[in-house]
């Protein structure tokens, strides 16, 4: 037993030699040990999140309650909250079906997971992750693409859509090509993505109308360590508002 204890004290000052090494070569410790140790947690655990917007009706009202009927249906308008943290914008598109819950796969792990069903009066309202899992790239670069405007995409990524995608649209990255089935849990379509996007699951609440963002699954979100780590919790963990990122 005293043996181990000194092996783990010795390697562990081997760890801090090595650091200190680092740290000696200009310009090169901070960067290295940054990469090395993990950011501070964010948050403990998912916070259970109403959504609020500027109802366009009342465009210069305060912000109040989403009501998921009145959200409009495939939307081109770039649509994204900040949950759990002040650096992860997600996605909300409503489709005019039920979205049914589908199989993903994380093709960098060869695992699987099962995407949340949409929620609302229709069983039709999504959200995910809007960083990009290939390199990070964020909204408005990486949107959301409904069936009126895939003539927009590229045309290899055109020739790549079944009558599924060109009847609910996709999400595309224009960084570097990656594309994304937002009916089927945001499943790779284009890479160079090896990784569908982070699955919100919301919950409804049929009397008032309202939804609410519960916690993320699927793959971690590009560039954090965890879902809840890498970054602060948004301001206010009771609510977070959607911003309107579009340019029209």
């Amino acid at each position: 037993m005293g043996e181990e204890v000194n092996q783990s004290r010795r390697g562990f000052l081997k760890a801090l030699i090595g650091l200190s090494a680092v740290a000696a070569v200009g310009g090169m410790g901070k960067g290295a040990i940054q990469n090395i140790i993990s950011p501070a947690v964010g948050l403990s655990g998912f916070p259970e999140t109403m959504l609020y917007w500027n109802d366009p009706s009342t465009p210069n009202s305060a912000p109040v309650p989403l009501k998921v009927s009145k959200f409009p249906v495939m939307s081109a308008q770039v649509w994204v909250y900040y949950y759990p943290l002040s650096d992860e914008p997600n996605f909300l598109i409503k489709f005019p079906d039920p979205v049914p819950p589908s199989s993903v796969l994380i093709e960098a792990t060869g695992q699987t997971f099962t995407s949340p069903p949409g929620v609302g009066p229709n069983d039709s309202l999504v959200s995910y992750s809007a960083i990009c899992q290939h390199l990070g790239c964020i909204p408005p670069i990486i949107h959301y693409y409904p069936p009126n405007s895939l003539s927009q995409l590229p045309p290899n990524v055109q020739s790549t859509l079944n009558s599924e995608n060109k009847k609910y649209g996709v999400i595309h990255c224009n960084c570097h090509g990656s594309t994304y089935d937002p009916y089927k849990g945001s499943s790779v379509i284009t890479h160079p993505t090896q990784k569908p996007l982070s699955n919100v699951v919301l919950s409804y609440d049929s009397i008032t109308d309202a939804v609410f963002a519960k916690k993320l699954v699927g793959p971690t979100v590009f560039g954090h360590p965890s879902d809840l780590s890498g970054g602060n919790g948004i301001s206010n963990l009771k609510k977070t508002t959607l911003i309107n990122m579009s340019s029209a």
